[in-house]
């Protein structure tokens, strides 16, 4: 019995960097070309990225800035995409995430791609919407 294949994961990935989600783009998700649309990724990185300040906050953030994103690479229908997190700073209600989106290609020969990355900050929120504390324990 052959040992099943596994989803790879990037060599040079940062060790505090944590998988939070796995996506694959759908057809409806391209423009004419086949090309994934810049603000599709960007709502995925968005999403993923606050699972991190979700836990460390224990509740609701929202996000407040995004200070950095870049596309290094184009993304296609049928890559799937991990999406990686790791929390750079927290501040009084704050928090920020660096996020990396990296896209495994040809199934048939797989190799990884690092699609996009970005600096997302979110803040906590109480249930009225106002800026809260992050707990410190």
């Amino acid at each position: 019995m052959s040992t099943p294949p596994t989803l790879l994961t990037p060599p040079e990935l940062h060790p505090d960097m944590e998988l939070v989600t796995r996506v694959m783009p759908l057809p409806k998700d391209a423009n004419g070309n086949g090309d994934i649309f810049g603000g599709w990724i960007m709502a995925q990185v968005d999403l993923a990225g606050s699972a991190l300040p979700v836990r460390i906050s224990r509740g609701r953030v929202a996000t407040i800035a995004v200070n950095e994103f870049v596309f290094r690479s184009s993304v296609s229908v049928g890559d799937l995409l991990s999406i990686y997190a790791r929390i750079v700073r927290v501040g009084n209600t704050s928090m920020t995430v660096h996020v990396e989106v990296w896209a495994e290609r040809n199934p048939v020969n797989p190799h990884l791609v690092k699609v996009t990355e970005a600096n997302i900050t979110y803040v906590a929120i109480d249930e009225h919407g106002k800026p809260r504390t992050v707990p410190r324990d």
